[in-house]
C-alpha cells in the first residue's frame, strides 16, 4: 500500500459529510489537505481539526459550480502547495422530486454540480499530473450510478455520467501513473437528502430513514482511504443496500420488483 505522507490532496465539498471526514482521515495520514467548499467559515473549522494531526492545511473557498471561478483557483492551489498529489471530486447534491414536476432548470444545476464541475476541475489539475507523472483522481459517485431510483433522475443520471467519463478517463491514464478511482457508496449518515433539491428548487430539509440508519461518514472516509492507498478502481460503500447493485445486475426482474416500493 502507497504511503501518503506529505501528499497534497485536493477535497472538493469539504466543509462536510464525507468530504469533511476525509479531510480528517487524510491529516491523520499526515498529508495535506486542501479544503474546497463555498463555506469559509465552515472550512476554517475543518482545517483547526486537521492541522491536530498534520503539518499544514490549506482553504480555498470557492462554488465549483462556478466552473469560471476554477482556473483562478488551481492556479492558487499550484502556486501555494507545488503540486496535487490526489484530486477527490467529492462535492454535490442529490434530489428528491419525481421527474414530472421537476423543471429543467433543477436538471441543469444537479448536473453542473455532480458532473460538469468535476470533469472541468480534473481537467484543470490533470495537465500539472501529466507533468509530474503521478496522480490519483478519486470521484465520489453513487450505487445509483448503477442503477435509477425513483425520485432521483437527475441525480442517477449526473452519477451514470460520472461513471462513463471517469472510466473511460482511467483507461487514457493507464500509461501515466496517474490512477482514478471511482467510490459508489451508499447510505451514509451526511446531510445529503436534508439539502436535496426539489420541485421548487428549495431543499429538502428532512434526513431520510436509509440515510439516518446508514454508514457513520467518518467510517466511509476510512475505508475510501484504504482504496486510495492500493490504487483500487471501484468502490462499493454502505450496508445491505448494496445488494441492489447486484440484484440490478443478475436478476433485473426483482429489481423492478423492489424499487418501486423502496422508501426514501
Amino acid at each position: 500500500m502507497k504511503s501518503l505522507f506529505q501528499n497534497v490532496v485536493v477535497i472538493t465539498g469539504a466543509s462536510s459529510g464525507i468530504g469533511e471526514e476525509l479531510a480528517y482521515a487524510f491529516a491523520r495520514e499526515k498529508a495535506i489537505p486542501v479544503l474546497i467548499a463555498r463555506n469559509k467559515e465552515k472550512l476554517l473549522a475543518v482545517k483547526e481539526s486537521c492541522l491536530k494531526f498534520t503539518s499544514a492545511c490549506y482553504v480555498f473557498p470557492c462554488d465549483v459550480a462556478k466552473i469560471e471561478k476554477l482556473d483562478a483557483v488551481v492556479a492558487e492551489i499550484i502556486a501555494t502547495t507545488g503540486r496535487i498529489d490526489i484530486l477527490v471530486n467529492n462535492a454535490g447534491m442529490s434530489q428528491r422530486s419525481y421527474a414530472i414536476d421537476t423543471p429543467l432548470a433543477n436538471d441543469r444545476t444537479i448536473m453542473e454540480l455532480n458532473f460538469f464541475s468535476k470533469v472541468a476541475i480534473t481537467k484543470k489539475i490533470l495537465p500539472q499530473m501529466m507533468h509530474q507523472q503521478s496522480g490519483h483522481i478519486v470521484v465520489i459517485s453513487s450505487i445509483v450510478g448503477k442503477f435509477g431510483f425513483p425520485m432521483r433522475t437527475a441525480y442517477s443520471a449526473s452519477k451514470h455520467a460520472v461513471q462513463g467519463f471517469f472510466e473511460s478517463l482511467r483507461v487514457e491514464l493507464m500509461d501515466d501513473n496517474i490512477f482514478v478511482s471511482i467510490v459508489l457508496p451508499g447510505r451514509i449518515k451526511t446531510n445529503i437528502s436534508k439539502n436535496a433539491l426539489t420541485k421548487d428548487g428549495s431543499v429538502y430539509g428532512i434526513m431520510d430513514h436509509g440515510q439516518a440508519n446508514g454508514m457513520d461518514a467518518a467510517v466511509c472516509a476510512q475505508k475510501i482511504i484504504k482504496a486510495i492507498k492500493s490504487n483500487k478502481k471501484e468502490l462499493l460503500i454502505g450496508n445491505k443496500e448494496l445488494m441492489m447493485v447486484h440484484i440490478r445486475r443478475f436478476l433485473p426482474f426483482l429489481y423492478y420488483r423492489l424499487v418501486k416500493n423502496i422508501k426514501n
